[in-house]
């Protein structure tokens, strides 16, 4: 019978913490510290005449290195290897000069940063390449990757079911840890999505009794509902089936635990949006399609791209926050028994640069105003027809453009202003025509039907694409100093002869009482 490899996990049953050579295996832990009982408990696990070997990536490793395991890693063989791309790649040649391994465990420590510049194609091929050389040596190998690039590098892997023999991830949820195993193939078979509470103690990690265990993960948990408090506008749980929780990152925690319940996350501004997206993302790509999610927001706060990016992360469904109480309860009962059919980018990196504009906002000059404009209007991720509203502004007659630029503000990026003409022109990134009134209202501190007299909006692109080119083509203007006096920006100045005169005050003595009497 071929020997297997334990993980040394105290009641851990055997179809999730045994390795069997040959065989593949990753676990990605959150701490550091974390992984450094791990690995320990690992070693410490192994029979003494198991034939094993530490390898440790970087300088950044004296946390692991005790006494006590020490004298363990006298059994066994140590290595470093250096935190390089190259040396990532030439792993296993370097593994054979070394050792000529035959059914060996090796149990990699590497921060995952070492993957951080290794695209989705290139650890397809280091994973797959490995793998082989395991097979062909009938050797063991897990990987115990740390830090806080193992949700990207999570879903990286989660497609690789065909060249791991498991996959699994250690990470917090309030004060307990959660042991949380993708898949994990064993000489029994194949185990897959189960989740376990685990205790750390100072000889290693241990599962959590059923009696100290939270309400935790239930398959079949089709009517729990995770919900952030605020979205019920005050009224208490609903049923015994609402969990209510003060802030969207405790849903988060609690839903990795979750299979096919409804979480429902809150947005009170525009600021939340990229870390809800992140969340949202990593419970799509790790809790599969059968989690519904939902985001109710409860203030203004977005506009279609944020949306779009929502979605594309793996929301269910959005409610806005122009909709009440019995219309958000009644979307919350129409996404039961959905299963989400949408495809999910492995990466979200990717997804939020290409709908986010630059970091610009604010006044730009006429020749940069168009060039930032342009390359708006570019972004193919983005539909034609929604990817923004280009408004010119004329103000009241006596009202210096400049003057009306002093009462704007821009608070998102991606919308830019400049003056040309006497105008103020201004581009406001994937804003719907329903939407103007409101983001014009939120950019002037004052009324704008006070202090403009005309507004002309161009809402489809070859419109946008028109207008800019006419101003990139014009010389333009600073904007600085243009006026708006019913006086087109091209005219001339006066000329000396024809400018209007002014009158000189002149001053005048008047005359004391006896000055007055002399004068009679």
């Amino acid at each position: 019978m071929t020997q297997s490899f334990s993980l040394g996990v105290r009641r851990l049953w055997n179809e999730i913490s045994l390795l069997q050579p040959p065989g593949f295996y990753w676990v990605n832990i959150e701490r550091q510290l974390d992984a450094v009982l791990f690995c320990r408990q690992l070693i410490s696990a192994q029979t003494n005449n198991a034939r094993a070997a530490l390898i440790c990536c970087g300088e950044n490793n004296e946390p692991l290195f005790t006494s006590l395991f020490l004298t363990k890693l006298k059994q066994f063989p140590y290595y470093i290897l250096p935190k390089k791309k190259a040396a990532l790649f030439h792993f296993t040649n370097d593994l054979m000069r070394e050792l000529k391994p035959q059914e060996w465990l090796f149990v990699f420590y590497a921060p995952a940063s070492l993957w951080r510049n290794i695209d989705q194609e290139e650890i397809q091929r280091w994973v797959t390449e490995t793998g082989e050389w395991l097979r062909q040596r009938q050797c063991t190998l897990i990987i115990l990757s740390y830090g806080g690039d193992t949700g990207k590098l999570g879903n990286m892997l989660i497609s690789q079911h065909r060249a791991l023999s498991g996959l699994a991830s250690l990470y917090r949820q309030q004060d307990r840890a959660l042991y949380s195993v993708s898949w994990w193939s064993t000489e029994n078979g194949m185990t897959a999505n189960q989740v376990q509470m685990l205790q750390p103690e100072a000889e290693g990690w241990r599962v959590v009794d059923d009696e100290e265990r939270l309400p935790a993960p239930f398959l079949n948990d089709e009517g729990l509902f995770l919900a952030e408090k605020s979205v019920l506008e005050g009224a208490p749980a609903l049923s015994g089936s609402w969990h209510l929780f003060d802030e969207n990152q405790k849903i988060t925690d609690r839903g990795m635990s979750a299979h096919a319940a409804t979480l429902v996350f809150a947005l009170h501004k525009t600021s939340q949006v990229d870390g809800l997206a992140r969340q949202i993302h990593r419970l799509r790509r790790q809790r599969g399609n059968m989690l519904k999610m939902v985001v109710r927001e409860m203030r203004h706060a977005l506009r279609s791209s944020d949306e779009r990016l929502l979605l594309a992360c793996g929301a269910n469904t959005i409610v806005a926050y122009t909709e009440p109480l019995s219309r958000f309860l009644s979307r919350l009962e129409s996404v039961q028994g959905q299963h989400f059919t949408r495809l999910i980018a492995t990466d979200i990196e990717p997804l939020l640069s290409m709908t986010r504009p630059s970091n610009v906002k604010g006044y730009l000059p006429p020749d940069r105003f168009a060039q930032c404009v342009n390359q708006l209007m570019s972004n193919t991720m983005i539909p034609e027809g929604s990817k923004g509203l280009l408004v010119a502004l004329r103000p009241v007659a006596g009202l210096r453009a400049a003057q009306a630029l002093t009462i704007c503000h821009l608070r998102r990026f991606g919308d830019v202003i400049t003056l040309s003409q006497g105008r103020l022109l201004l581009f406001l990134f994937t804003c719907r025509m329903n939407e103007l009134d409101m983001a014009l209202k939120t950019i002037f501190r004052l009324s704008v039907d006070e202090i403009f007299s005309h507004r002309v909006v161009w809402s489809q692109d070859p419109q946008i694409f028109s207008e800019i080119s006419a101003l990139s083509a014009s010389r333009g203007d600073d904007g600085i100093s243009a006026t708006n006096n019913d006086i087109p920006a091209h005219r001339k100045p006066l000329s000396p002869a024809n400018q209007i005169v002014r009158r000189q005050p002149v001053t005048i003595s008047l005359l004391t009482g006896e000055q007055r009497e002399n004068t009679c």
